[in-house]
């Protein structure tokens, strides 16, 4: 959030919140509260005060601050997974750019390909999440053959990972890395691969469908109800009055919605597109850096 920004624009702001969701079932609240009205204004007999303990405040309170909690848990979850996935990255990124020795003229552009590739498996990653195919964000960071491959595998991060893992592999047995570097660099590849199956564990594991269905039914039967328990003390004030205490609810019950898969592209979603440019950003970085080892290679090679 920007605390720079005035509080009321925050208040009011639609992009980002759950009103346009929960509007039109809150609006037929409101009018089925009025109908109530209207009914009892009438004379009807449609004042019926026991129906507000049908369902206790506390239960139906208890079963919205638990879809939030376990929501926003994922939620959480998913950063935590994704802020290690950033991290594994940029050291392993700095293992092979300082550590892997440049044995010939190709291996620096060997060493630039495997950052790239570490780049890609973040992008691969975030499409993988998002159920969408590879698309020119991958097509900037690896060969045209490896893109095409990445076409038709069903899981595409695991096969970036192979890359890097082959990568690796065969530095070591260039004899560009000694074995105790190579056991480390395979751990932060572990590491990665990890934060993927982390993220597809939240990502395929949705919450309980009777569970949802149980929410939405007790706040439609609260919502519907409420209207016999107002009317006599409310009389047309009933409708706005429903419409008030049904956006509170339906819009709790929402955020929890929005917030339980975080890895989409909604607003409240994370900013898996913004994160994915940092690493790139990151990693072009660290290939302007000239690591000490290559320029006393460079002097070696002078003085031969």
């Amino acid at each position: 959030m920007d605390e720079s920004r005035p509080w009321f624009l925050y208040a009011l702001r639609w992009r980002g919140s759950v009103i346009p969701s929960i509007l039109p079932r809150t609006l037929i609240c409101g009018l089925f509260g009025l109908l109530i009205a209207v009914l009892y204004h009438y004379g009807l007999p449609v004042y019926v005060p026991v129906l507000v303990s049908i369902i206790p405040n506390v239960v139906l309170g208890l079963m919205l601050v638990f879809r939030t909690n376990t929501a926003y848990e994922r939620y959480w979850e998913g950063r935590k997974l994704w802020g290690n996935l950033i991290n594994n990255i940029r050291n392993l990124a700095r293992n092979i750019w300082v550590v892997v020795q440049e044995q010939e003229a190709g291996d620096r552009a060997d060493k630039e390909a495997a950052l790239y590739t570490l780049a890609a498996f973040a992008v691969a990653t975030k499409l993988h999440l998002r159920d969408e195919p590879t698309n020119e964000e991958l097509a900037e960071l690896i060969t045209l053959e490896r893109y095409q491959k990445l076409q038709s595998m069903n899981n595409p991060p695991l096969e970036v990972a192979f890359w890097i893992s082959d990568f690796l592999q065969q530095k070591f047995h260039q004899g560009a890395i000694n074995v105790y570097q190579l056991n480390g660099m395979q751990e932060l590849l572990n590491a990665l691969v990890d934060n993927l199956g982390g993220c597809e564990r939240i990502l395929k594991t949705p919450i309980p469908m009777a569970y949802a269905i149980h929410l939405k039914q007790l706040l439609l039967l609260y919502c519907f109800t409420l209207p016999f328990q107002l009317v006599q003390d409310l009389g047309f004030w009933t409708g706005p009055m429903v419409i008030l205490i049904s956006f509170t609810l339906f819009g709790i019950e929402e955020i929890g919605i929005e917030i339980e898969n975080p890895f989409g592209r909604d607003s409240n979603d994370l900013p898996l597109d913004t994160i994915c440019k940092t690493i790139e950003r990151n990693i072009n970085d660290l290939m302007s850096l000239e690591p000490s080892t290559a320029r006393l290679k460079a002097s070696s090679d002078r003085l031969d």
